[in-house]
């Protein structure tokens, strides 16, 4: 993910607001806001390769994007320098095109190379699709959190899920 993905970046997580059940956001960051809460070492973005310019599948920065994947720390506490907290978002016209596993894939070779040994998100448990991807991905349920926080005036539950890397005893 470069500066040059920025504005397809934000326009697609804006998309993921919009539907109500992708997070408690209400409106997309700036991007220096969006870039500075992120790790660099660990932001992807899918490009559609009809798209891409020379169809190498080099990853040309000026094709469209149908999804991205980031990661946050959860804390500065160095006891959890190796917990992030991941997004993925996938554009509805792309879905069920296999894009968020492989952003999820590509996410977790990365941060399990980097030492990272536990990957966490919060779903609602309205968005089975997510559930159902982070499932083949290798993600367990840890719990449901109940009525953690309001979302448009009501309380909304969120499913804990956590991926521990295989890479990091």
């Amino acid at each position: 993910m470069r500066t040059e993905h920025a504005e397809q970046v934000l326009a697609l997580y804006q998309l993921g607001i919009d539907s109500g059940d992708s997070t408690f956001e209400t409106a997309a960051p700036s991007w220096e806001a969006f870039d500075a809460a992120r790790l660099p070492g660990h932001r992807l973005v899918a490009i559609d390769g009809d798209e891409a310019g020379d169809g190498r599948g080099d990853g040309d920065k000026h094709g469209r994007v149908l999804g991205w994947a980031a990661v946050s720390p959860v804390s500065d506490r160095c006891a959890y320098a190796g917990v992030v907290e991941h997004s993925v978002y996938v554009h509805p016209g792309a879905r069920g095109r296999g894009v968020g596993l492989a952003l999820l894939r590509a996410l977790l070779a990365s941060t399990d190379a980097a030492g990272i040994w536990t990957v966490q998100s919060g779903i609602f448990p309205e968005n089975t699709a997510s559930l159902a991807l982070h499932a083949r991905a290798g993600f367990r349920v840890v719990g449901t959190r109940e009525r953690l926080g309001r979302h448009h005036g009501r309380w909304r539950d969120v499913v804990l899920v956590e991926r521990r890397s295989p890479a990091v005893g």
